[in-house]
């Protein structure tokens, strides 16, 4: 559940039948007998010494993670689930279609073998007659729709000034693994070390002249690039990457890269002003290109082409890179092909695929369902403002027409959009994805410059997962999230205003939390706080902050409080602002007694149930270094703790690990 500040999503119409005989299938409670597996409980955990373990403990106990997961939990279940449903819709499509001929391409695992690196050879060959540095910069800006990699991020958003018109952001790159600290850190050492094998191998596998030697100067090329990075805490301050330039400014900012040839190339033109993020970070990479040898650069572009297309070439080329991605996250064996079909067809046809999808999975009760919990989330959230004591007036009026004005997003998009040009060969899968490829960025260029279509979805109806558009002003739940242990219609109201509940207020917080506030009604940058108010929210905030700072998942890596601070706070709010929900909603009535639990007790399992996860240490160390979301232990300790009615709830004293005292809880919503 994330907060997309520069997100446009993308255009939509039909391109698929959806068959008639799909019937809505009816949601059945799957947890428990009410909503929740009470025998996932670990009862002899103290729930102020450890709410996750109170919770989840047993079945933490119980559970071994799959050899070809990073982690295990309710998450990963709802996700297999969906992948489950989308095999059987996949499978069964004929090859004379877009998804059954994707499918089909991938499938076909004896012509893979049969042709082992011959996709390759041709962009292979275009990087080796490369002979300038000019003609380079122009093949990096032809990979955005092509194959390779670039030393720069190309992305269509709305302009964070003037949210009504999309325009270009340039960004730094070039890094192939996740984060610059696995550069830069000895932490990450053996991955750094299984990087840099792989990358030896790949160039070997090609016959490259000298791969040990090509290999090590690509790290070291890689390993400036992170020295000239941004911190990942830093990129997403909206206010540090919002500098607009004329082209003419960029030029002599930068002056070591040939950037109107080599925004031509990515097929960009007349961009009057475009937005450069890590501004000093794209000055210097810059510069660091113009000092790094040719070779250096073709090899590295070499390797990334391979990489990129491994998993669509033969066994070889599969396994090899199976080989390092395995040391980022610790899973021992490769996913089953069919799972990697899916993704590949979902990725590549996602709205096609979605079609089809919420016709068989997702009913329409579901979503008149939604709608009217999303209702009760938004009117609790103006309560809380209303109600906010460190808020001023004039503060509060602007946070309610921006509540107010949120617009909500449910299931799928009111319009599908159109696959029909994208061709699709049963025979060809590595045309396949290079044609995929192209299509995604031409569909991105038919927004530059044009007005932001706020109908468009970041992501496809399938997807487990929910985001706020900030710049957009909008809360997307795709059908996928909305399964069991989120929603579930069936289910106790304390359960969903708990699980479900509580990830739309997430969403709806996001338009309030340290970065998400910086933004208006309309979705444009603006300062709409007094200062007064700034001041006491970023306290507040900052208390929230050191409290994550403290926490450690794995010996030796705590938590960045900087970094996870949007998505901590709205954690927090969205289950403040849940718990309001679910009291208004029993209408003054008390809550029903279930199982010898309080209506509050319920809603507080559900939440811990819906973050049930356990993880491999090195996953963990990949998600601390480079993502914004905590680890989900702690998006169970660290929000339960600052909430007054958990206390009431459980009974948690003073003496007990995650005890807070009330003056010291953060009151950031």
């Amino acid at each position: 559940m994330r907060l997309i500040l520069l997100a446009a999503s993308s255009a939509v119409v039909l391109s698929l039948a959806v068959p008639a005989a799909f019937a809505a299938e009816p949601a059945k409670p799957m947890y428990g007998t009410w909503g929740v597996d009470l025998t996932a409980r670990d009862q002899s955990v103290k729930p102020g010494d450890n709410f996750d373990k109170y919770v989840n403990g047993a079945w933490e106990a119980r559970t071994e993670i799959p050899s070809d997961q990073a982690s295990a939990g309710a998450g990963y279940d709802v996700y297999n689930r969906s992948q489950d449903q989308l095999r059987t819709l996949i499978e069964t499509a004929d090859a004379s279609t877009q998804i059954g001929g994707l499918y089909k391409s991938f499938i076909d695992e004896a012509r893979l073998e049969a042709l082992d690196a011959a996709p390759l050879k041709a962009d292979l060959a275009k990087i080796a007659a490369i002979t300038t540095k000019a003609d380079f910069a122009l093949a990096m800006g032809r990979a955005h729709g092509g194959v390779g990699s670039d030393i720069f991020s190309l992305d269509i958003y709305p302009d964070a000034k003037n949210p009504e018109i999309n325009t270009l952001y340039i960004g730094q790159s070039g890094l192939g693994l996740p984060d610059r600290d696995y550069y830069l850190t000895d932490g990450f050492k053996p991955q750094l070390e299984a990087y840099t094998a792989f990358i030896a191998r790949a160039l070997t596998m090609v016959g490259y002249a000298d791969p040990a030697k090509s290999a090590a100067d690509v790290v070291a090329f890689e390993t400036a690039i992170a020295k000239a990075s941004w911190a990942v805490a830093d990129r997403r301050d909206i206010d540090k990457v919002y500098n607009p330039v004329t082209q003419a400014e960029l030029a002599a900012y930068a002056p070591d890269f040939p950037w109107t040839a080599y925004l031509a190339a990515a097929g960009i033109k007349d961009v009057a002003k475009p937005v450069l993020g890590e501004k000093t970070a794209v000055r210097d990479i810059a510069a660091l290109y113009n000092a790094t040898p040719l070779e250096t650069l073709k090899a590295w572009q070499t390797f990334h082409s391979i990489q990129e297309m491994s998993p669509y070439l033969s066994k070889r080329f599969v396994d090899s890179r199976f080989e390092y991605t395995k040391a980022l996250s610790g899973q021992s064996t490769q996913r089953p092909r069919w799972k990697r079909g899916v993704v590949l067809v979902d990725g590549s046809l996602g709205e096609v695929v979605g079609q089809t999808y919420v016709a068989k999975y997702f009913p329409p009760s579901s979503k008149a369902k939604m709608v009217e919990l999303i209702a009760n989330l938004k009117k609790a959230m103006a309560a809380r403002i209303d109600g906010a004591p460190w808020m001023a007036a004039a503060t509060k009026a602007e946070a309610q027409t921006k509540l107010a004005k949120m617009d909500v997003m449910v299931g799928y998009p009111d319009k599908w959009r159109d696959y029909s040009g994208l061709k699709i060969d049963a025979t060809d899968l590595y045309g396949n994805v290079k044609r995929s490829s192209a299509f995604e960025w031409a569909y991105a260029l038919g927004d530059l410059g044009k007005p932001v279509d706020s109908s468009k979805w970041a992501m496809t109806p399938q997807t487990v997962n929910a985001y706020n558009g900030g710049l957009e002003n909008k809360i997307v739940f795709p059908a996928g999230i909305l399964q069991a242990p989120y929603f579930d219609p069936a289910a106790d109201p304390a359960v969903n205003y708990g699980a479900i509940g509580a990830v739309i207020g997430h969403e709806i917080s996001h338009g309030f939390d340290d970065q998400g506030r910086k933004i208006d009604a309309k979705g444009a940058l603006r300062d709409w706080w007094t200062a007064e108010d700034a001041k006491r929210f970023e306290a507040q905030a900052d208390i929230l902050g050191k409290q994550y700072d403290q926490y450690e998942p794995v010996p030796g890596a705590k938590i960045n409080g900087k970094l996870t601070m949007g998505e901590n706070i709205a954690d927090l709010a969205g289950l403040q602002v849940a718990i309001d929900a679910y009291h208004a909603s029993l209408g003054g009535k008390p809550a029903p007694v279930i199982d010898g639990m309080t209506g509050d007790q319920r809603l507080f399992l559900a939440f811990a149930q819906a973050w049930q996860e356990k993880s491999r240490p090195d996953s963990l160390k990949q998600q601390m270094a480079s993502d914004p979301h905590s680890p989900s232990s702690f998006r169970v300790i660290g929000p339960t703790r600052n909430v007054d009615a958990w206390y009431t709830a459980f009974g948690v004293k003073p003496g007990e690990a995650y005890y807070l005292s009330p003056e010291a809880r953060s009151r950031v919503w």
